[in-house]
C-alpha cells in the first residue's frame, strides 16, 4: 500500500497552481512509493484560500501559516510565497520537522541562505528547491550527453532570459501581483527571478562559477506602490548582464531583461565544446539542438533531437514517441524525483545547500554591478 505524504502548501498564487496540477497528476504517470495528498493550503485571505482549495482538492485551509506548520497531519511544507518569506518559514517548518520544497531562488541573499541550510541539515529534513527547468527531458538529456564526456573541453556556455512585461512606466510595484517589482519583496529583479535559473542549470551542467563581472540597470527609476499608492524608488534590477569563469576554464555569458520587445519567456542556452555543442530554446522546449564535428563531412551540421523516445529523460512515464510534452510538466517530474528520492534515503537536487551555490553567484553578480569590479563567488 502506497505511503502519504501530506503536503501543506504556502501560498496560492502562480507557483502554487503549477505545484497543486504536479502533486494531482504525478500518480497517474509515476510507479511511487509515496503519494501526495493535499492536506492544507494557506493564505490571508480566508475566502480566496477555500475557493483554491475547492478548486485543487486540498482538505482544508489555513490563513496563518504558522499554525500550519505546526499541524501534526502535515508532513511536508511547500513554500511558494515572495522571496523575503521563505527564511522564516522554511526556519519554522524545520523546527517542526517538516520536509521543505521552496521555490526559487532560496532566500534574499547569502547570510539567509546560510542560515536556512543550516537549519534544514541540523534537523535532517527532505528538502529541495524548485528549480524546474533541470526537469526539462531536453536539458535533463543535455545534461546526460555532457557527463557522457562527448562535447570533449568545454570553451563556452552562454544562456540568455528576455521578458518584456514591465515596460510600461504606469504598472506599479508591490502587493500580491506585482511583488517581483519591490525590493523589500524580491530582494533583486531579474538577476534573482530569471537569472538564478539559468545560473542553476548552469551549475548543474557545466560546474561551479568562480568569478563575475556584471552590469545592471533599471530604466524606470520610480513607480507608484500598490500597498501604499505612494511614488517610491525602484530598488530591483530590470536587465542584468555578467561575463563568468567557471571553475573547468570554460567561459560564461549571462543576460536577463524584462525590457525586451517580444519576448514573453525566451529563455536559451548554448554550450559550446571541443568536438560538439548544443542548445536549446525554452519555446522549443521538446528539442535538443545538437552539432558534432565528428560527423563526416557532407553531413555535418546542426541536428533537432525530438526529445519524446521512451529511452529520452523522463518521456517513458508520458505518451507515444512523437507526443511532446509542456512547461507544467517540469513540475511534475520534480514532485516524482522528490518522492522516489524520499523512498530511497537520497537527496533531491537541488538541495537547499544546491540551490545556496546558486544564491552565492547572484549575490556576486550584484556586488560586481554595484562595484564595477569583477567579484569571486
Amino acid at each position: 500500500m502506497a505511503k502519504q505524504l501530506r503536503i501543506g502548501m504556502i501560498g496560492y498564487g502562480f507557483m502554487g497552481r503549477t505545484h497543486s496540477n504536479a502533486y494531482r497528476r504525478v500518480t497517474n504517470f509515476f510507479d511511487l512509493e509515496y503519494h501526495p495528498v493535499l492536506q492544507a493550503v494557506c493564505a490571508r485571505n480566508a475566502e480566496q484560500v477555500q475557493a483554491f482549495a475547492d478548486r485543487w482538492g486540498y482538505a482544508s485551509i489555513e490563513t496563518d501559516w504558522r499554525k500550519l506548520v505546526e499541524r501534526k497531519d502535515i508532513d511536508a511544507i511547500d513554500i511558494c510565497t515572495p522571496n523575503n518569506l521563505h527564511k522564516e518559514m522554511a526556519l519554522a517548518a524545520a523546527a517542526n520537522g517538516k520536509m521543505i520544497l521552496c521555490e526559487k531562488p532560496l532566500s534574499m541573499n547569502t547570510a539567509e541562505g546560510e542560515e536556512m541550510v543550516a537549519a534544514i541539515e541540523k534537523a535532517g529534513v527532505a528538502n529541495t528547491v524548485w528549480y524546474n527547468y533541470r526537469r526539462v527531458p531536453a536539458v535533463t538529456l543535455a545534461k546526460q550527453i555532457i557527463d557522457s564526456g562527448k562535447l570533449g573541453r568545454i570553451f563556452h556556455y552562454r544562456a540568455n532570459f528576455l521578458q518584456d512585461w514591465t515596460i510600461s512606466s504606469d504598472l506599479p510595484q508591490g502587493g500580491a501581483a506585482l511583488w517581483r517589482l519591490d525590493a523589500a519583496a524580491a530582494g533583486s529583479g531579474v538577476t534573482g527571478d530569471l537569472l538564478a535559473h539559468c545560473i542553476d542549470t548552469a551549475i548543474w551542467l557545466n560546474g561551479s562559477i568562480a568569478n563575475v563581472s556584471a552590469m545592471t540597470e533599471t530604466f524606470i527609476k520610480e513607480r507608484t506602490h500598490t500597498l501604499t499608492g505612494k511614488v517610491e524608488k525602484v530598488g530591483i534590477d530590470d536587465a542584468c548582464a555578467f561575463l563568468c569563469r567557471f571553475q573547468n576554464g570554460s567561459l560564461g555569458l549571462f543576460e536577463s531583461t524584462r525590457y525586451a520587445r517580444g519576448h514573453k519567456a525566451l529563455y536559451t542556452l548554448e554550450i559550446n565544446g571541443e568536438n560538439a555543442s548544443i542548445r536549446w530554446d525554452l519555446h522549443d522546449l521538446h528539442r535538443l539542438q545538437w552539432f558534432d564535428h565528428r560527423d563526416e563531412g557532407i553531413v555535418r551540421g546542426w541536428r533537432s533531437i525530438h526529445v519524446t523516445d521512451s529511452d529520452h529523460p523522463y518521456m517513458k512515464a508520458w505518451w507515444v514517441p512523437g507526443l511532446q510534452i509542456g512547461y507544467e510538466h517540469t513540475f511534475v517530474h520534480q514532485v516524482a524525483d522528490f518522492l522516489q528520492c524520499l523512498a530511497e534515503g537520497k537527496p533531491c537536487s537541488p538541495t537547499f545547500r544546491e540551490a545556496l551555490e546558486t544564491q552565492k553567484v547572484c549575490d556576486a553578480v550584484l556586488s560586481s554591478a554595484a562595484s564595477h569590479q569583477w567579484k569571486n563567488v
